[in-house]
């Protein structure tokens, strides 16, 4: 066989190689990331995310005005409504719904150093298996990290504001008798552990919005390196 010929068989040969290490690339899109870049960009983002999250949340309004993470009455107060209104406690049951999520408002703005703290101990793992993941990752990451430590601190703070109804202390009253027969969610027995446990919800639900919206758009949060590292996912 001539010299020309050999070539001529190995060309479409090297075009076969060629082409099959292009769907490896493009299957990892982040193998082409340093795991610096990954790193920087991830806790850039994780830190812009958590902030916006803390700010819509922790201020006046921010839970009540918001349908997605508004605090409504716990469910066998929500069960028990009408028969309360009759009795003339409607005004109460209103006031109790404004008290609850005002003791969420309040407590909210103490998750932000401990988000940042999460930000920080993060590992380079960490930050590439978070952006392999879902859309939900990093608010997995978050709750994680930061759920057991934010129940601690908020609760004093939520039980400070709800305290001041008059509601809340009938209320928790009651539950710690019922809560003995086992018929109410442990999270229930009292209106400051009821409202921990949805201020928490509410907080990760909206880092969860966040991470969507820069995943959808990751230019639009004016970061090079965010830009750089969630682009390279789309």
């Amino acid at each position: 066989m001539r010299p020309n010929s050999r070539l001529g068989l190995l060309a479409p040969l090297s075009c076969v190689l060629i082409l099959c290490a292009v769907p490896a690339i493009a299957a990892n899109p982040l193998a082409a990331l340093s795991n610096q870049d990954a790193s920087n960009g991830l806790k850039a983002a994780l830190d812009a995310g958590s902030a916006a999250a803390v700010a819509k949340l922790g201020v006046e309004n921010g839970f009540l005005n918001n349908d997605k993470v508004k605090i409504k009455l716990p469910g066998v107060l929500e069960q028990a409504k009408p028969l309360l209104k009759m009795t003339g406690r409607g005004q109460q049951l209103d006031d109790l719904v404004v008290s609850m999520n005002r003791a969420a408002e309040s407590a909210i703005p103490m998750a932000k150093p401990l988000l940042i703290d999460a930000v920080k101990s993060m590992s380079v793992t960490d930050a590439k298996n978070i952006l392999s993941g879902g859309d939900t990752s990093v608010t997995d990451f978050f709750r994680q990290k930061t759920a057991a430590p934010l129940a601690v601190k908020f609760l004093p703070i939520v039980k400070s504001v709800t305290d001041k109804s008059g509601l809340s202390s009938k209320y928790n009253s009651t539950m710690s008798q019922i809560g003995k027969t086992g018929l109410v969610p442990q999270q229930q027995s009292t209106v400051e552990g009821y409202v921990t446990d949805r201020a928490l919800d509410g907080l990760y639900l909206m880092i969860g919005e966040e991470e969507k919206a820069i995943r959808r758009d990751p230019l639009s949060y004016g970061s090079k390196i965010i830009g750089k590292v969630f682009g390279s996912l789309k």
